[in-house]
């Protein structure tokens, strides 16, 4: 299944063979020094189930009660194993690797939608 906006993306998620659990990462764009462009950096994590998740303005609303700025957030899904998602503890390891991708610029491999909702596509 083709992910064009978030609603597909938690539709993809139900429907995987395995269970799936949501890692979330909240940025925040930052000007580089010298007017170079921005950078984006992690600022919040969250693991969801992709049934507790509805639209993408529940997710901003759930963001803000966090009281926590944020531009992008980034996207990547953990599959479960034997018909069970998994355990939120499992999700730390994850959710610290894709901070570190994040930081190096490694995003190919993750969704990035903006506070509209909207997927991005970076170059």
């Amino acid at each position: 299944m083709t992910i064009t906006d978030y609603a597909s993306l938690l539709h993809s998620a139900r429907t995987q063979d395995q269970p799936q659990r949501l890692l979330f990462t909240f940025t925040q764009a930052q000007a580089q020094p010298g007017g170079h462009g921005k950078s984006l950096t992690p600022v919040m994590c969250a693991d969801k189930l992709p049934d507790e998740l509805g639209s993408f303005d529940a997710l901003k609303e759930e963001s803000r009660q966090m009281q926590t700025h944020w531009d992008v957030v980034f996207v990547a899904g953990l599959t479960g194993r034997d018909g069970q998602p998994p355990p939120s503890q499992e999700c730390e390891a994850p959710l610290r690797a894709m901070v570190t991708a994040i930081e190096q610029g490694r995003i190919d491999t993750l969704l990035a939608f903006d506070r509209s909702g909207d997927l991005l596509r970076f170059n």
